[in-house]
């Protein structure tokens, strides 16, 4: 494995969010071998004391963070370190950014949470975010794949090991975590703790968790450190354990949220930054976590009477619990590792020129062999077919590409009241290549992200075994034999993962 060249920054103002989700790619990186190199603008000695001990490489810029200078640099260090790949992380990175990376010939993950740039050059756009989808994109190269939703949630290895556990929801809560952040440049940590104190219930327990950039440490620890019931923890190694032993979280609306979901902890959240907004919102309205505004911050006394019915609520709490855990199951970074190391496929919707390219990989006789009308297809025939297939609306269909831009084979998905029946086949002159399964898979993603399906169905012919081997690779799973077209087949099943 190449190295992998990490760019994020973390600083007072930043925060430590960008830095602290690409260690959990950083780690699934590692875990196939290949060394990791973070590239940083500033100096953060807490973080990267933390980066050291994971046994990532640090290497500092000498230009402003976010210009062209920054990404020349960047580009040179991953050249000199034999990189193939740089993940982007921060919203100082736009699109010129973007473009001078790909010029210089290396592949680029772009790490973004509400479309900020311009245009997007990236080979792959990530946006773990609940409510991420290609509408924030519209701008884009055509090669570029985009991986959407919290099933790409970046989560840390230290998570990985309560895969499983089961939460216990009690009937009325009285632990309290209470994590806003690496950073807190507002000190609304204070405002939360000036509600907690006076919110009145027997054995109420408050652990408070500030970052190692939080500026306002000593104005926190003067603030707890005569209240008993309150212990103030800055710079936690055990974010996990904490979050095991809270009954309730109250966090910001940064990445934690993915982190308390994948524990089940029911939470109230606080958008402590505007492109945290989104973030809370759609929480809320799935009812998962229960968002905090701005009028309840600066009224400690409501505040307090929310959190006291929050904490007495065991229907609710439960309720967001369940919930949570559907959706993040902590195999985001190895999805992504995973999309990396693929073949690179882009699809493509199909065109009129392509008609006869088609027409001859669909009489391949390996093809009709394998295909319920076993006849060849006269190209006559062929045609008003084809030209059929281009105007109609419930039939999606891609032609896939490689990394040379050269067309290898083709999927089509025929919908069906949001089901959709998926075709596939690979140029013959391109198997061999193991392409069949990453282009199953990465059609699939496409064609939930472009439509409202939620499943799709593969029907296999008996005897075809590379199809039934390579649809299970992609994820789809074999609902046994079925009836389909007066023969039996192999049915397999993938549905749309939730988030």
């Amino acid at each position: 494995m190449k190295p992998l060249i990490i760019r994020s920054d973390a600083s007072p103002e930043i925060g430590t969010g960008h830095i602290m989700r690409c260690i959990a790619l950083a780690e699934a990186w590692q875990d196939t071998g290949g060394e990791v190199v973070f590239i940083l603008a500033y100096d953060t000695p807490a973080l990267e004391a933390r980066l050291k001990k994971e046994g990532f490489r640090i290497l500092h810029i000498s230009q402003e963070a976010g210009t062209p200078g920054d990404a020349d640099e960047t580009a040179r260090i991953a050249h000199g370190c034999g990189a193939g790949w740089i993940v982007v992380d921060g919203y100082h990175f736009g699109a010129e950014y973007q473009k001078t990376i790909k010029d210089a010939g290396l592949s680029l993950l772009f790490i973004d949470d509400y479309g900020h740039a311009d245009h997007y050059y990236a080979d792959i756009v990530l946006n773990q975010n609940i409510y991420a989808d290609m509408s924030f994109y519209p701008k884009h190269e055509p090669y570029t794949r985009f991986l959407l939703g919290t099933k790409y949630a970046l989560i840390r290895k230290e998570f990985l090991r309560w895969s499983g556990w089961h939460r216990d929801i009690p009937n009325v809560a009285r632990k309290i975590l209470v994590t806003l952040g690496g950073s807190d440049t507002d000190n609304l940590t204070l405002k939360v703790i000036e509600a907690l104190r006076t919110v009145d219930l027997d054995g109420l327990e408050v652990k408070v968790v500030v970052g190692g950039a939080n500026p306002h440490f000593d104005l926190i620890h003067n603030k707890v450190q005569d209240l008993s019931n309150f212990t103030l923890i800055k710079n936690a190694k055990n974010m996990p354990e904490l979050m095991a032993w809270a009954d309730v979280a109250i966090s910001s609306g940064g990445s934690t949220c993915w982190e308390l979901l994948f524990m089940g902890v029911p939470s109230l959240v606080i958008p402590i930054a505007k492109n945290q907004d989104p973030i809370v919102t759609a929480l809320q309205s799935l009812s998962i976590s229960q968002g905090i505004n701005g009028y309840l911050l600066e009224n400690p006394k409501e505040f307090a009477e929310t959190i006291f019915i929050f904490l007495q609520s065991w229907k609710t709490r439960s309720e967001f619990s369940t919930r949570m855990t559907q959706y993040v199951d902590g195999k985001g970074p190895f999805r992504i590792i995973s999309t990396i190391c693929d073949p690179l496929i882009t699809l493509r919707k199909v065109e009129l020129s392509d008609c006869k390219r088609v027409w001859s990989w669909i009489n391949d006789p390996f093809v009709r062999s394998v295909s319920f009308s076993p006849k060849p297809i006269s190209l006559e025939r062929h045609k008003e077919w084809f030209y059929a297939a281009l105007i109609d609306p419930d039939l999606v269909y891609y032609i896939a590409v490689d990394k040379d831009s050269i067309p290898f084979g083709q999927v089509r998905f025929n919908i069906d009241h949001k089901v959709g029946e998926i075709s596939v086949l690979v140029d013959p002159e391109h198997r061999g290549r193991l392409l069949g399964s990453s282009l199953i898979r990465c059609a699939t993603e496409q064609f939930f992200l472009e439509t409202g399906t939620v499943t799709v169905k593969a029907f296999i012919k008996t005897g075809n075994e590379i199809s039934r081997k390579a649809f299970a690779k992609a994820g789809y799973i074999e609902q046994g034999l079925s009836d389909y077209k007066g023969e039996k087949a192999y049915l397999y099943i993938k549905k749309r993962e939730t988030g």
